[in-house]
């Protein structure tokens, strides 16, 4: 099982893009899976945090200065000055700017650091952010709610917030706790083995939350791609950004895992929090957005290779 792991470890980017097509093809198995969803987001936490381990994850928030910013920036300030731009547009209450308003107003994907080590980077930055941004959600959405009535309760969405916060709390200490009693000095290999099982749950979660795209295709093909050029654009255009102005300004250590949490928000939390009345015409949106994601390890890997290519 352990060798079998490994190999998973080794072909990450195979099994995501296999996790994305069954989740297109297999509809009834999509389906299956999607009210699962939030016990099998909580699983691959607890899967991160074991992984990572109490020590390396907490013992980075000495430096949390960096994380906090991050964190205001990517949650607060870029939300607010979409809502702005889309006021003076006129196109606030258009189901694409909503749906990037909130994308932005979002934290980090639960898959954040997945994703970065597939990338070949250190999974703790864009685990902190993971934690501390789910953390301040419940302030750093007020502004941007009171700023955009059109998007629905802020009150719903606190409370759904402070529910998910709650959660990771709960799936990342049991991570922690079992990491401390059963493996405190995982060996490499066993490590590869976990790496591993986080992809197997990644690619799996990725099949439930492509339930809405894939009868989508057939019914209505050219909203699809109307939402594919919008995600796509939305998700590598903020890691190209992030990461080519973090390294502008010389902060090459943190660059990769902060663009790719930039590009890769939890925007299904608001599935969860908004009124239907809202939610509905985003549901696509919902299943576009996958692509971008898992694809980021392959798509994206000669840009993030080459814009931190060690300076001769």
């Amino acid at each position: 099982m352990i060798k079998l792991l490994n190999l998973v470890a080794r072909h990450g980017q195979v099994a995501l893009v296999i996790g994305l097509v069954a989740g297109l093809v297999l509809q009834d198995l999509a389906a299956a899976l999607k009210p699962w969803l939030p016990q099998m987001v909580a699983g691959l936490l607890c899967l991160n945090s074991f992984r990572i381990g109490a020590r390396r994850a907490l013992g980075g928030l000495r430096d949390g200065i960096s994380s906090l910013k991050a964190v205001l920036v990517l949650q607060m300030l870029l939300p607010l000055s979409a809502v702005l731009l889309f006021q003076a547009l006129g196109v606030a209450t258009t189901p694409i700017a909503v749906a990037l308003v909130l994308m932005l107003a979002a934290p980090a994907l639960t898959g954040s650091p997945n994703l970065t080590q597939l990338l070949g980077h250190a999974p703790d930055p864009a685990f902190r952010l993971l934690i501390l941004g789910t953390t301040l959600m419940p302030l750093t959405v007020v502004p941007i709610f009171l700023l955009s009535p059109n998007l629905g309760s802020l009150w719903e969405v606190i409370q759904a917030s402070i529910r998910l916060t709650a959660t990771i709390a709960l799936a990342a200490g049991l991570g922690f706790a079992c990491r401390h009693l059963l493996a405190p000095d995982l060996s490499e290999r066993a490590g590869r083995a976990v790496d591993g099982l986080t992809i197997l749950a990644l690619a799996v979660i990725v099949i439930g939350l492509m339930a809405a795209l894939g009868p989508a295709l057939f019914t209505a093909p050219m909203e699809v791609a109307k939402w594919l050029g919008v995600v796509f654009a939305a998700n590598f255009g903020l890691q190209y950004l992030t990461l080519r102005g973090l390294v502008w300004r010389g902060h090459r250590d943190i660059a990769a895992p902060t663009a790719i949490v930039a590009g890769n928000r939890n925007f299904a939390l608001f599935l969860i929090a908004l009124p239907a009345s809202t939610t509905d015409p985003l549901l696509i949106f919902l299943g576009c957005y996958q692509l971008p994601m898992y694809l980021t390890p392959v798509l994206m890997r000669r840009f993030y290779e080459s814009a931190l290519k060690p300076q001769a």
